[in-house]
């Protein structure tokens, strides 16, 4: 990544300071978004968990989700946990809005409820990895341009297909900053 790019990070439910940390980390330069203008000063965005029923709301309320989608449409968006339910072509349970940037079909806390949240160890990228697991999505479905980097219990949970990527779990969590690197050197 040359020195000039920098990530922005959508701040305005989730974690998203954990991810601002974890960018640091991994040399990013970084900047936390929480207007529609802002997206024009960044070339690549994290999309972090939270809730994304409550995330689409305040896109819409700020007037956020087509500016989002337009940037997406031209760079690197990825997206963890609610910011994959976000960036899936389609969701389900319930069937909800997204900005229809990624070609997989998401099922919303597919994993459970919050009890149900669990750490475990997966082989990605090239190695083994600690995932964080909270009301996770699972990914139903990829579209033949979709890349699957991770899967856990036969369901992938960390896929790419062009510039996007998503993670139904939270990477931001750990100590190990390769995937928010790997996505970094997307740029």
């Amino acid at each position: 990544m040359a020195a000039s790019k920098t990530v922005g990070v959508l701040a305005l439910q989730g974690d998203f300071e954990a991810h601002r940390k974890a960018l640091e980390h991994a040399g990013a330069n970084v900047a936390e978004v929480r207007t529609a203008a802002q997206l024009e000063s960044i070339d690549g965005l994290i999309i972090p968990g939270g809730e994304s029923t409550t995330m689409l709301k305040v896109l819409e309320y700020e007037d956020m989700f087509e500016p989002l989608r337009q940037f997406g449409l031209h760079n690197p968006i990825f997206g963890t946990c609610a910011g994959a339910i976000l960036i899936a072509k389609s969701v389900v349970n319930p069937v909800q809005k997204s900005l229809n940037l990624m070609d997989i079909e998401v099922e919303r806390n597919a994993y459970g409820r919050q009890l149900d949240s669990r750490i475990v160890r997966l082989p990605m990228l090239n190695s083994e990895m600690e995932a964080v697991f909270i009301r996770a999505p699972i990914i139903r479905h990829t579209g033949p341009g979709v890349k699957v980097l991770a899967s856990y219990l036969d369901q992938p949970v960390f896929a790419e297909e062009g510039r996007h990527m998503v993670a139904t779990f939270h990477p931001e969590l750990t100590q190990d900053s390769r995937v928010h690197r790997y996505f970094v050197e997307k740029l």
